[in-house]
Formats: C-alpha cells, structure tokens, sequence
C-alpha cells in the first residue's frame, strides 16, 4: 500500500521520485548487506539453478516496505545473467496486460511483480497456468463460436514482493516455490549501508555519524539512505560538509525524527492512544479517524516499528500501548497491570 496520504514523511520506507535507487542499490549478494540467512538460501537457489543450466525456481519475497525486495531482484537477475521485466500488481488491470507481457519474455527471463498481492482474480487466473505450466490460455472469438487457444511459453521465473502477505491468495501463494521474510535490518547492518552511501555520495562521515543516522532509521535501509541525503543537505549547508554525531542529530532534530526514529505521525497515534483513549484497546479505524489518516497507513508504516520496539500491543479488542511508549514520551503510566477494564456484573 503506498502512503499517499504522507508523501513528505522522511521515515516513510515507500520508494519516492528523489530515491537514488539505481545509484546506490547493490548489483552482487556479496555487497547487499544484512538478510544473512536469506543472502545464504538465495546463493544455494542460484548457484544450483546455474549448475543446472536451468531458470530460477518462483520466489516470493514479503515483509515491510523499503527493505530490499526490489534490489534482491535486480541481484538475482545479475547473478543469474538474465534480463528482468518489473511492473506490479495495481498496473496490470486486465488480463491482456499480463498476456501481452508474457508473451515478450525469453527463455530465462524474471518477471518481477510488485505489491502482488493487489493483482485482480481475472490476471491471477492467466497467471496460474502460466507459472505452473508454462502456457497461456487466450480465448479467440466470442458465443458458440469461442475457441480456446493455449501458448507455449518459455521457462521463466516470478518474483513477488508484497507487504501484505496474508491477502495473497492460497492457489498463487502455492505456486512459488521459494519464499523468503525480510526482517528489519540490525543496527550494524544499517550503519555499513549508511557507510557505503556516503562513500558513494562522496561524503565525508565518522563513526559516530553514520550511527547516529542508522539508530535513527527504524531498521530499514531506504529510510536510512533518505536520511543520509538530507543530513548531507545540512551539513553542506550549515556545517562544513562533514557528518558527525552532532551534525547528523541537529539534522534529524530539524526533520522532527527522534533518536529511536519516531516522528510526528508516530507520536501523534502514540499520544491519541494514550491521551484519547487511556491507553487502549481502542480499533484502528478510531485511531485513524481521531488524527485524520488513513487507516492503511497506520497499519503498514506506523504500526511495524511500533510493535517492533515494544511501544504497541495488538490485542483481540484493539491496540494497547505499553508502559515503553508512555516512557518515550514523557507521560505517567497509571494503567492497571491487566491492560484493560475489567467487566462490571449487573447482578454484584
């Protein structure tokens, strides 16, 4: 889901026009950092596909936006030396857009399809036979009259990536035979990707910088390189073009993003939870009709990292938030210890 509602939001992991993805993506699993286990089950996938002289086997990549699901694909294509084809799933409306996209792929090729999970029923059904078997079945003419014509296509590979999971269906998430969750990144892992964007931007930046740019980040590496462009803006500005810890926090500061990464959004559903609705368990809807947002962009970028630091709790009547979230922000925990209120009897 794309976070139109907050196009400006620095810490928004979705991919905007000013991202310098081509520049800064790494072309080899040997230079992606982070993903350690994935990076070990991609290279056995690859090397034994190579070996074998054949296409790579379908993968599903899920989890968080801006964590590399999209340069995983470009690497796989470079590792496998073939041409990749991208689109998503809100941009192949009918069946004939797909028809006609797979009709263009070579022998080997990668279909990559971003957000999959929004496909329609009538593209998912061409893309069955198409994945499984390697057909496409087109139906010519109209009435009685109708034939059903069936292509033979060469062996290709999908990729998905999808932030949403559990709205895939069950037949198209039973056709890849890979699948693979993308963690946010460990606080090293984001500080050498801070490291080697800097290099690559030739800009100067110490230790103590670059962790002060990756503590910030929320574990994601397109929010930590986004940030990395901004710091470098005030540090040229207002500084000597040189990031240090107190250039990069003054930066973030400006930005309103905190040391855990937090900004105003974040705080803003944090405090209406808490302020609002003594702390919960109050519904996502409410949440968002309280501080006018969408309740998809609560659910998709706010509520990750939320959840992840332990300052949100979802419970089966609503969200919580923790005695963590009242700590961070400055506020007296004064909840009873069973997170709720408790049932009152008519009849007592």
């Amino acid at each position: 889901m794309i976070d139109k509602s907050t196009p400006d939001r620095q810490i928004s992991p979705e991919q905007q026009p000013d991202d310098l993805d081509n520049l800064l993506r790494p072309q080899s699993l040997t230079h992606f950092t982070g993903q350690e286990k994935l990076k070990a089950n991609l290279s056995i996938l690859i090397e034994a596909a190579k070996q074998r002289g054949e296409p790579l086997d379908h993968v599903l990549f899920h989890g968080p936006p801006g964590l590399g699901k999209t340069t995983l694909s470009h690497i796989i294509a470079n590792e496998m030396g073939v041409n990749i084809r991208i689109t998503a799933g809100p941009a192949i409306t009918h069946a004939g857009d797909l028809a006609a996209i797979l009709t263009n792929l070579r022998a080997g090729d990668i279909l990559f399809i971003d957000e999959i999970h929004r496909l329609g029923r009538a593209v998912e059904e061409i893309l069955y036979p198409a994945m499984e078997d390697f057909v496409l079945d087109i139906i010519v003419g109209k009435g009685p009259g109708a034939k059903n014509v069936r292509l033979k296509l060469p062996r290709f590979t999908v990729i998905g990536a999808t932030t949403r999971l559990a709205l895939i269906t069950a037949p198209l998430r039973a056709r890849f035979g890979a699948v693979y969750r993308m963690d946010f990144y460990e606080l090293e892992a984001i500080q050498d990707i801070v490291v080697r964007g800097a290099r690559i931007l030739d800009v100067p930046i110490d230790d103590a910088g670059s962790s002060e740019i990756a503590r910030r980040s929320r574990g994601t590496p397109r929010v930590a390189l986004r940030m990395l462009r901004r710091v470098r803006d005030y540090a040229q500005v207002r500084a000597d073009g040189e990031i240090d810890e107190q250039t990069a926090a003054a930066a973030l500061s400006l930005l309103e993003i905190d040391k855990l990464g937090l900004d105003d959004l974040d705080r803003r559903v944090l405090r209406s939870i808490i302020e609002n609705f003594r702390g919960g368990p109050v519904g996502l809807d409410t949440i968002a009709a309280s501080i006018s947002e969408e309740s998809d962009t609560i659910m998709d970028v706010v509520e990750p990292y939320l959840l992840q630091l332990g300052f949100l709790a979802r419970t089966a009547r609503g969200r919580v938030a923790t005695h963590h979230a009242y700590n961070h922000l400055g506020l007296p925990y004064d909840r009873p210890d069973d997170d709720g209120p408790k049932q009152v009897s008519l009849f007592s």
